[in-house]
């Protein structure tokens, strides 16, 4: 078997392109650096490096021989912090971000319980509706909600989400009530974020697009004119299940009601999640993954 030996030595020259150099990052001799990449050399039976007196060079082997050994090298420290983190406390900075009300009302308050619980971690949460790159912009998380589209990032699963098509009762006194899809198109419709509303059709979702002369991109807006008698509306269950229970909101086209989407825990693809980012996920999924009061049972 071929051991680790040379492969750290091989990185520090391909990176320097300078075996003195190597040996300065490494804190060794340049005679042990020379030594240990030409056994690396003869282990493989391929030349890796192109030498003479005044310079060094990556053969077409060695190009193709470094990147499979940076990949070797990331593993293997992100392997070797994560057994050395099992036995020390989270800490250092989260940077994460999660849409607004949502936010406000249930992640917020988790997220201040867990750092109650590990003084040593410490945040900077940006609460906005705005789709943050988490790759670009320097976030380790986010929570979104719904639908996913980056596949650049890992997601966990964190609770169920279901939307509801409701309206006040004043509403369906002067105008009915829906008994299909299309007769969406002859009722105010109140449009939030998005004008596609998600229904149910033979165990599968189907989008819809609705039309109204009131829009809003809150939420909360948007349940304000429900309240009022305005129109129909489609919103997470956390908008408004408090108003269904109290019959100031009627919940319509049951069979029609989507499948559940959920809440998501986003993160950039790394092989091991640090303790502090491992453990808040840990800890948001427990708190939200608990069943709200007249959230239906999810389905399937």
């Amino acid at each position: 078997m071929m051991g680790w030996e040379g492969i750290d030595e091989f990185v520090a020259v391909a990176s320097t392109l300078h075996f003195g150099q190597a040996a300065d990052r490494l804190g060794t001799s340049t005679s042990h650096v020379s030594r240990q990449v030409a056994r690396l050399e003869e282990r493989l039976q391929a030349r890796l490096l192109y030498r003479s007196t005044r310079s060094v060079a990556l053969t077409e082997a060695g190009h193709t021989f470094l990147q499979h050994c940076r990949r070797l090298q990331e593993a293997r420290d992100e392997a070797l912090r994560e057994v050395s983190d099992l036995s020390s406390q989270p800490k250092g900075l989260i940077r994460m971000t999660c849409a607004v009300t949502y936010g406000e009302r249930f992640v917020v308050p988790l997220v201040n319980d867990f750092l109650a619980r590990h003084p040593e971690v410490s945040l900077e949460l940006d609460l906005t509706n705005r789709t943050v790159d988490l790759l670009h912009e320097g976030y380790d998380l986010a929570i979104r909600l719904g639908r996913l589209a980056d596949s650049r990032l890992v997601a966990t699963r964190l609770a169920p989400r279901e939307l509801y098509l409701c309206a006040a009762p004043s509403y369906l006194e002067r105008f009915g009530a829906p008994h299909t899809l299309s007769e969406l198109a002859r009722h105010r419709c109140l449009v939030g974020t998005s004008d596609i509303w998600s229904f149910r059709e033979n165990e599968r979702e189907v989008l819809h697009r609705v039309q109204g002369s009131w829009r809003c991109n809150s939420g909360q807006a948007v349940l304000d004119a429900a309240l009022r008698g305005f129109g129909l509306c489609q919103l997470p269950d956390y908008y408004v299940l408090p108003h269904l229970a109290r019959g100031e909101l009627r919940a319509l086209l049951d069979n029609r009601q989507p499948p559940n989407s959920a809440v998501w825990a986003l993160y950039p693809q790394r092989r091991f999640l640090s303790p502090k980012i491992r453990l808040l996920v840990e800890h948001l999924k427990q708190g939200l993954g608990t069943p709200r009061p007249g959230a239906r049972h999810p389905a399937g």
